[in-house]
């Protein structure tokens, strides 16, 4: 089942996040944030973007999110978006379908882009964000320093809708209505 986050998903979210955080180069943070600070990130971001999560038997076993790309006001309709699935639930085709509904709630709420970030070679997230529409859009050599060296970034693309112009306000996550999520949640 596909849903909305929530504050007491905090910890399994954390769960799935710490070894990408401790093993890998996927995520350039390098010290875990704990499951308080996971909590805080949650609410804070549902209240513009959506953090959605799979869940199967009460347990959580994947996240995704979008966040605001940039800080200057025209790049309001343009959000990145981020994936992570425990790794015991990985090639189940559980990536596609919890992205796919994100996507889905970013056009509902007016975002025209979205941008994968992507720690190079990265084949997985590369395949699963090329399958999703995204496209290659640039890379950023020596962007990020982990896991004693320096790693390149891709950046993907994908066109969510055709753009307005003018543009119409982008709706907050917390002020869509919720019938409206009911349906995405359901239908995936």
């Amino acid at each position: 089942m596909i849903r909305t986050a929530r504050a007491d998903d905090a910890e399994a979210i954390h769960a799935i996040y710490a070894p990408a955080v401790i093993d890998t180069a996927i995520t350039f943070e390098t010290e875990l944030p704990g499951a308080d600070a996971m909590r805080q990130r949650i609410l804070t971001r549902l209240q513009h973007y959506p953090w959605l999560v799979w869940e199967e038997n009460g347990e959580v076993l994947a996240y995704a999110y979008a966040t605001r790309f940039r800080e200057r006001a025209a790049y309001d309709w343009i959000a990145e978006t981020s994936i992570y699935v425990h790794a015991d639930a990985r090639r189940r085709g559980i990536a596609r379908k919890l992205y796919g509904t994100l996507l889905d709630v970013m056009r509902l709420q007016g975002i025209n882009q979205a941008v994968g970030v992507i720690t190079l070679p990265g084949n997985v997230s590369v395949a699963l964000h090329e399958t999703m529409g995204f496209m290659p859009a640039g890379v950023w050599r020596k962007a990020g320093y982990k896991l004693g060296r320096w790693w390149d970034v891709g950046v993907w693309q994908h066109e969510l809708q055709t753009p307005t112009n003018p543009p119409i306000a982008v709706t907050a996550f917390s002020a869509l209505p919720m019938s409206a999520l009911r349906e995405l949640e359901m239908s995936s």
